[in-house]
């Protein structure tokens, strides 16, 4: 019986098994999905696969299996692949069957020759997904999450070389013959006990990729600046129709990071200048659809689930029976959470009882149904007479980030209004959906911040913008820009909007007057901070 290193550390041996195993029939990949959904089942096993969210890529093993939490930023065309191939020995005319699922490129053995001629051959299709991160999670989700993990030893892999940083692999990527001239093996573990730091190798959004035979540098296309962590191509096998744009999804799969797919990928690019006629996408697509593995792996989907939420102090799927058992449970506990919570709120409004019981409605706020094109269930709330110029705002903001899983802070000026991206818009020169800052997950907060708002001229780009602003809180939907027309992407995001007067985006119920003076403003900032046995305690109520 295969032990729990072989379906983590070697999950094609269980699948080569399974495959051998059930020939010729055809029903081997759903035995395949059967097998690891029951092995995740046992013993709280989901813990034991190492995510790529905790995890830099360099320290997991080569076709293992590993988890991804991510919201799904891009869809591309569907692509085949060689579902069965076969084999044959030119010397002895032996002939053999391999799987071509869950591979980027198809292997044989030595001595072996692929039959493309073959009647055994069967091609099928799968999508990829391209999926970053959830835009805006809270640092407490990570850190838990990071926390929850219990990956072993045996299933980490500890890379025979020194790390390089980003600047040495662009340069790699440049400079190929470099690669070579390094000698593999003689570096050791910088950390001595292999164990990895997570924050040291986190690529941030705005560090641009620089990839072979390119000009213009190659960014991971995150909707949020300053995002961290990494974007993967995720390879669906199965009801990729379910999964849409935006889901935030958790994939468990086979981690490629096949230093071939480079080179083939560059092969392609010379080969289309020199011929356009034998590919026919640009080099721009070639480019952002097949970046290197080692700076955006590709996974290749067993079992993918849509999440509800990304709490994880809350189980996964709330309509479970163990799950109902969970929250009946912390029913009994809520009044006094509550009671606690919105003595602090208060506190922190400086003694606005209203102001906090607004912000709680505020928090626990979802649409949850749509009439014609009216979203029911969302509770847009403006606080005004904020002082202008302060970190008041900051301090909220703050404040909610200890209680919800992901938010975002958007300052709401003159340059950010006129300069950022706020609408996603289809690149059709590359192929792919350019992110914006309104691409975010279901259950977002977005605080919008007018008190850093001053006088100024709003150009197209600004007013486009504040117009997405408006739709978004008015019909809880963007419009993403598709150059020859405009299509509706609904969603389900809390905006609170802090102003000094009355906000300028269309708030028709939820205004609060702060009038409190600038003075004891100044005075909250300067005495209250947020205590630490409450920040602790209070992660993730909401």
């Amino acid at each position: 019986m295969p032990c729990v290193a072989d379906w983590l550390n070697n999950p094609f041996s269980i699948v080569q098994g399974i495959f051998a195993q059930n020939l010729p029939n055809s029903d081997w990949e759903k035995k395949v999905t059967d097998y690891f959904k029951e092995k995740l089942k046992e013993n709280n096993a989901t813990n034991w696969v190492p995510s790529l969210n905790d995890v830099p890529v360099h320290y997991l093993k080569p076709n293992s299996l590993v988890k991804f939490r991510c919201m799904v930023q891009d869809m591309f065309d569907p692509e085949f692949y060689m579902g069965v191939y076969e084999t044959v020995d030119p010397n002895t005319n032996a002939r053999v069957l391999h799987f071509g699922k869950y591979r980027d490129v198809a292997e044989c053995g030595p001595q072996q020759e692929i039959d493309l001629n073959s009647s055994q051959t069967v091609t099928l299709e799968r999508q990829t997904f391209y999926c970053v991160p959830v835009p805006g999670e809270s640092a407490w989700v990570k850190e838990i999450s990071f926390f929850q993990a219990r990956v072993s030893p045996s299933t980490s892999y500890t890379p025979s070389r020194h790390k390089r940083s980003y600047e040495e692999d662009e340069d790699m990527e440049l400079h190929p013959s470099k690669q070579k001239e390094q000698h593999i093996g003689s570096g050791g573990d910088i950390h001595g006990c292999g164990e990895p730091k997570r924050l040291e190798t986190e690529a941030s959004a705005g560090h641009h990729l620089i990839s072979p035979n390119c000009s213009p540098p190659l960014d991971l296309n995150f909707p949020l600046p300053g995002e961290k962590g990494p974007a993967c191509l995720v390879k669906v096998y199965e009801s990729w129709d379910s999964y849409k744009v935006n889901d935030v999804l958790e994939v468990y799969g086979i981690l490629s990071v096949d230093p071939v797919l480079s080179i083939v990928n560059n092969e392609e690019r010379d080969n289309s200048t020199l011929d356009p006629m034998e590919c026919m996408d640009t080099a721009e697509e070639q480019r952002v659809h097949s970046p290197p593995a080692s700076l955006v792996p590709r996974i290749h989907v067993i079992l993918a689930q849509k999440l509800q939420h990304i709490n994880p102090l809350l189980p996964a799927c709330l309509n479970e029976e163990e799950s109902k058992t969970f929250v009946s449970n912390f029913m009994s506990e809520l009044s006094p959470v509550r009671a606690e919570l919105l003595g602090f709120l208060t506190h922190a409004f400086l003694g606005d009882s209203l102001a906090a019981e607004y912000l709680i409605l505020h928090l626990i706020s979802t649409v949850y149904a749509r009439r014609d094109v009216l979203p029911l269930g969302k509770f847009t709330v403006n606080l005004s007479g904020c002082p202008r110029n302060s970190i008041f705002t900051e301090h909220i903001y703050r404040i909610i980030q200890q209680l919800v899983p992901a938010s975002y802070r958007l300052q709401m000026t003159i340059e950010n209004m006129n300069h950022s991206r706020f609408i996603p818009h289809k690149d059709y020169t590359a192929n792919r959906l350019v992110s914006g800052v309104l691409q975010l997950a279901s259950n977002t907060s977005l605080v919008v911040d007018e008190t850093q708002l001053e006088q100024g001229q709003l150009d197209t780009t600004g007013v486009h913008n504040v117009k997405a602003l408006g739709n978004l809180i008015t019909w809880q939907k963007v419009d993403y820009d598709f150059s020859y027309h405009q299509m509706e992407f609904p969603c389900n995001i809390n905006v609170l909007i802090t102003s000094e007067g009355r906000s300028l985006l269309p708030v028709w119920r939820g205004h609060l007057e702060f009038g409190e003076s600038l003075g004891l403003v100044q005075w909250w900032v300067r005495e209250i901070h947020l205590p630490l046995d409450w920040e602790q305690n209070t992660d993730g109520i909401v």
